[in-house]
């Protein structure tokens, strides 16, 4: 009898059908599409919490059916019906998600100039897919499929991901490490390198596992591309810098017409900025920029006039981006000292009361704004920093001296004081000190700051790509990683000669 229920249409046979359509149902009402395109912007922070998965009674029920039916030797059927349904709804997350361009042709990756935007988004994309979709997804397959054991949910999981794309996004990276040797081509194939560092736990805990050897495999190969081909690029490039050192004078007449030209850029490419401070800013670090090639063989080549210059361009902007940027804040305080020579020494406390408050609001938003702005250079920077305390600090100390603590009578103007000479000099020493960036992080940047980063942080991630080794299983060797990258910074120790070619370019 029992045997007759098992056959097609048997009692048994249709509850248990019935028993995978609840399945299918439960997973299909509670699936919800990922909001990946919005998630962006959390980035750095843990991507997917507890509540992020189902919620714990419908866990529960789909536990008891999947039990049910293995042991009715139909857990096949279970697993078939997940993996569509949590493929569809990957579909759909991804939707928000424009990655045509995973499927670029082979042959249009010639030039990489001209895929140089589906790079960046590669490497946004990547690391939003992978924190955010396939760690809710293996979240969700261990929880559901927790108590049949890891090589079950482990096998879903992987399926998933294959469907879902992560084969498509390794491909792509592939292309690019095959196309065309070019500088900008080493600026993303550390792009890459960057993204897949970073990813590197995540990659080792979601696609641990027999099932997931294929996607591990095309991993350990695309970073031995990317590696090689970085390696590659960057011996290539002092001999390409000392042909042209070695080239007729005309070649050498060429090259400084070419970096005069950059030069006058400058001009133009500032004036993108709406602030005015910011754009001397941008001219002061670039000024700077050009005046530190003193020594290396295009600083011989402009010749010490040249130099001379940029030295003094550098110097006129930073005094005017003083100027410009906290000059205000300076004659805010300083003309009510000129006001007390003018009366005797007679300033209403509620003129000082207000002239100090105005004096720590624009201080407050003015160190706000510049304390992500970055001075690269560190002699100019502490040189900046010395003239901004030399021009406020004093200026703020004789006006707290004079107006505020002499006048005993007025005890409540005390609580308008909000800092004291010696913590403004410690927070204006501290501005404009370097950060490290997140670097492919997609955003519509204007392509004035993408140049500028390439001028004044050139080669700032691979001195520390160096001491960073990506571990993937022992068949890709921390050894043989950490050689290449030791030859890598053989090269880009000489950092000025390599900034020099970037500058021609």
């Amino acid at each position: 009898m029992e045997e007759h229920a098992r056959l097609d249409r048997g009692s048994l046979s249709i509850a248990f059908h019935k028993l995978e359509t609840e399945f299918r149902q439960l997973l299909t009402q509670n699936s919800v599409p990922l909001p990946l395109a919005s998630l962006a912007s959390s980035f750095g922070q843990k991507a997917c919490s507890a509540e992020s998965t189902f919620p714990r009674p419908i866990i529960e029920k789909l536990q008891a059916i999947i039990e049910r039916l293995n042991f009715n030797i139909r857990l096949e059927n279970c697993k078939a019906i997940y993996i569509e349904a949590r493929c569809l709804n990957a579909a759909r997350s991804l939707q928000s998600l424009n990655l045509s361009y995973l499927e670029t042709l082979p042959t249009d990756f010639e030039d990489v100039l001209g895929i140089e935007n589906y790079i960046d988004q590669w490497s946004w994309h990547l690391e939003l897919v992978v924190k955010h979709l396939f760690e809710h997804e293996h979240r969700l397959c261990s929880n559901v499929f927790d108590k049949i054991g890891s090589d079950v949910w482990t096998g879903c999981f992987a399926e998933i991901a294959t469907e879902a794309g992560i084969l498509s996004f390794l491909q792509f990276g592939r292309h690019v490490t095959e196309s065309k040797n070019h500088p900008i081509k080493l600026l993303k194939l550390l792009d890459i390198f960057r993204v897949l560092n970073s990813l590197r736990f995540d990659f080792n805990r979601l696609f641990s596992g027999k099932a997931c050897e294929e996607i591990r495999s095309l991993t350990r190969d695309l970073i031995r591309r990317v590696v090689n081909g970085a390696a590659e690029i960057f011996w290539e490039l002092p001999t390409q810098v000392e042909v042209e050192r070695r080239s007729s004078s005309s070649s050498r007449w060429q090259v400084y017409h070419i970096i005069k030209e950059i030069a006058v850029n400058l001009d133009t490419w500032s004036k993108a900025y709406g602030d005015i401070s910011l754009s001397c800013l941008f001219m002061m670090n670039n000024h700077c920029h050009f005046y530190n090639l003193r020594g290396t063989m295009l600083g011989n080549i402009m010749g010490e006039s040249w130099l001379k210059a940029h030295e003094q361009y550098k110097d006129y902007y930073a005094a005017l981006f003083l100027r410009e940027s906290w000059g205000k804040l300076v004659s805010l305080i300083n003309q009510e000292g000129q006001l007390s020579a003018s009366t005797g020494g007679r300033v209403s406390n509620r003129d000082l009361v207000k002239k100090l408050k105005s004096f720590n609001v624009d201080f407050d938003e003015g160190y706000k704004k510049q304390s992500n702005w970055v001075i690269s250079d560190e002699n100019l920077r502490e040189k900046v920093c010395k003239h901004l305390v030399e021009g406020v600090v004093p200026i703020y100390k004789t006006f707290m001296q004079n107006y505020c603590f002499s006048n005993q009578k007025d005890a409540s103007a005390g609580k308008y004081v909000k800092y004291t000479a010696k913590s403004l000099e410690n927070m204006l020493n501290s501005l404009f000190q370097p950060q490290l960036r997140k670097y492919g992080n997609l955003r519509k940047a204007p392509l004035i700051d993408k140049r500028k980063d390439v001028m004044s942080n050139q080669f700032r991630f691979p001195l520390t790509a160096v001491l960073t080794v990506y571990a993937v299983e022992d068949t890709m060797s921390a050894e043989w990683i950490f050689q290449k990258l030791t030859n890598i910074a053989l090269i880009v120790v000489n950092i000025n000669l390599l900034s020099c070619y970037f500058s021609i370019l």
